[in-house]
């Protein structure tokens, strides 16, 4: 479900014509639906309101300030992996106590932070940062939650780079090593672990790798049960794939009715931790056709936003669908190739693309996620500006950087 649609054969986000918007802020332009974002929150809530779950978002799909905002005040909560992200989170609005930290490396001065702000929980990913996280407790005189984060050492079925639950990855601590940290926890005298975390990879479109991550995690419950360890918390992590072309990814409600059942067998609170879901059909990225350029062996549509706006179709082989603003008769084969000096720098490559020319636009759909959040300077190129359309208005969330922007950090050598 999203809210760009044609309407009179022009492209519309809910009640803004896109061209218009291209118009009067420029390209490349980051445009996103505010009913879309609220709408995918409010239906996993919905899903699963059976058994009340902190919904955690992923600050690291999509990080900007308003976003993080309209989400917390709808009650969620917010799951960081860095000290920046802890920032943003705190500056969104968001109540420590329904923050949660991950990340395989916390640094000491992330780690003392969190701690000082009275962050719910860290995920921890291994001894020497359990260890570590106890020590500076001790430092500061508190007692700090955690959750063990599990490498269930199952196959979530989605591109490698984005695979997290295989003993593989650098992700978590197997079963056999977390049993035995759990059974040395009073050894961690700052350290109170209330629960357990899970998260296998991204863009998982069936339930089939969530239900036996899930399973292996209860059965590892009932066994901490049986040693007389207790727990609060089930983290059960994100990873729930949307629709970029063809694929047919689970409903939240499908989700839900797989999981749940299993889920209230545990006992514990659930938090889940999903990104993509929420943000990654919120989203678009505008770009302006510059050149078309013919070769004896292709067609190349250059556009103004290239890899650095864009990276996933370069970094993963991503496919984005593109669609030109107004509707056009006739489509033919072309790649879609961004203006960074790199081969790599594609949108779309050998793709049935709509005849548009020089001047005009087309939407790179489905960018909402992992889009301006892993946008760079490269080439010293300008990050793009962004927009959050809520029914017939529009409102820059995030100004387009100027060339001193670029060197504002940067001190000139003076050699003596």
């Amino acid at each position: 479900m999203h809210e760009f649609s044609y309407k009179h054969n022009q492209l519309f986000c809910e009640g803004v014509r896109v061209e218009d918007l291209a118009a009067r802020f420029g390209t490349p332009l980051h445009i996103y639906s505010y009913g879309t974002l609220t709408g995918h929150f409010t239906k996993l809530r919905d899903a699963f309101a059976e058994i009340n779950p902190l919904i955690c978002y992923s600050v690291k799909a999509n990080s900007n300030l308003s976003l993080l905002k309209a989400l917390t005040d709808l009650g969620a909560g917010l799951d960081i992996v860095s000290g920046g992200e802890l920032f943003r989170a705190l500056k969104a609005g968001c109540p420590a106590s329904r923050i949660v930290y991950a990340s395989v490396g916390k640094t000491d001065t992330e780690i003392t932070t969190a701690i000082k702000k009275g962050i719910l929980f860290f995920n921890v990913e291994s001894l020497p940062e359990l260890q570590n996280i106890n020590r500076i407790a001790g430092s500061l005189r508190k007692i700090t939650r955690v959750a063990i984060r599990i490498n269930p050492d199952v196959e979530a079925k989605t591109h490698k780079f984005i695979t997290t639950g295989k003993i593989t990855n650098k992700f978590g601590i197997d079963l056999e090593n977390a049993y035995k940290i759990l059974l040395l926890r009073n050894k961690f005298k700052n350290v109170k672990i209330c629960g357990l975390h899970i998260h296998i990879g991204s863009q998982i479109t069936e339930s089939a790798p969530f239900v036996a991550a899930i399973e292996k995690v209860a059965h590892f419950i009932n066994k901490l049960s049986v040693a007389g360890i207790t727990l609060e918390y089930l983290n059960i992590g994100g990873g729930l794939g949307i629709i970029y072309d063809r694929e047919t990814p689970q409903t939240a409600q499908i989700y839900a009715s797989q999981i749940i059942p299993l889920l209230k067998k545990t006992g514990l609170k659930i938090i889940m931790e999903p990104g993509r879901f929420i943000v990654g059909n919120a989203g678009i990225l505008v770009v302006k056709v510059l050149y078309i350029k013919n070769t004896p062996k292709k067609k190349f549509i250059i556009v103004d936003g290239g890899m650095n706006d864009l990276i996933r179709p370069a970094l993963y082989g991503a496919y984005h669908n593109i669609l030109p603003l107004s509707k056009i008769k006739g489509a033919e084969k072309a790649d879609v190739v961004g203006p960074i000096c790199e081969s790599g720098d594609f949108l779309a490559k050998e793709r049935l693309i709509a005849k548009v020319k020089e001047g005009q636009y087309l939407a790179v759909m489905s960018a909402g996620a992992y889009g301006f959040s892993m946008s760079s300077n490269y080439n010293s190129r300008l990050r793009a500006c962004e927009v959050m359309v809520n029914k017939n208005k529009a409102q820059v969330i995030r100004k387009r950087e100027t060339y001193a922007d670029l060197i504002r950090n940067e001190v000139i050598f003076k050699a003596k």
